[in-house]
């Protein structure tokens, strides 16, 4: 939640390289961390915190360090954990979220506006989106049209395979910005 003097940062975020476009724009506290940060966009999007993550911001790694020190693909990762979102971007700055290093799906992410907190409204807050997230291990940017088209496809057995694994029915088209918000305001 935002105290009275941080300044609100309203994101735009959009899965990259997928078509139709999946997006997300919503508003947090500046002043949160990174760590705090992927924990909203997994609420945001969908996603099951299964899998590791990254920010690319400015040239730089943002995440979980490895706890022996391993620099991972070659670099070190800054502790996401020490930085908060308002030092590192500002109005118009555009970063990635890298989430689940298999399927590799980045999502670009854009800082549309600072802003000065609303009286009354409680953040962080989803406004908008589009498209339900890919289903956690569909195979990535590459691997879900192949996904949807099982899923819409003629062939009953595969289509079946499909809905058995993921559990339910899954509409890709269906984005619920208050179910968003209410799971929001239970964490």
């Amino acid at each position: 939640m935002a105290r009275a003097n941080t300044q609100i940062y309203q994101l735009y975020m959009e899965l990259n390289e997928v078509q139709p476009a999946i997006w997300r724009r919503f508003q947090v506290a500046g002043d949160i961390t990174l760590f705090r940060l992927h924990e909203y966009i997994q609420l945001f999007m969908g996603w099951e915190h299964c899998h590791m993550h990254e920010f690319r911001i400015n040239g730089e790694r943002y995440g979980m360090p490895d706890p022996d020190g391993e620099a991972m693909f070659g670099t070190q990762v800054c502790n996401e954990k020490k930085y908060k979102l308002c030092d590192l971007v500002a109005e118009g700055d555009e970063f990635v979220y890298v989430y689940d290093f298999g399927d590799n799906w980045h999502h670009i992410v854009k800082i549309e506006k600072v802003l000065e907190p609303e009286a009354g409204v409680k953040y962080p807050t989803c406004m908008a989106g589009e498209r339900a997230c890919p289903p956690e291990d569909c195979g990535g940017p590459w691997g879900y049209p192949e996904f949807l088209q099982t899923l819409r496809g003629r062939n009953k057995k595969e289509r079946q395979k499909l809905l058995d694994w993921l559990g339910d029915d899954f509409d890709p088209e269906a984005f619920d910005v208050n179910k968003v918000n209410q799971l929001l305001r239970q964490v």
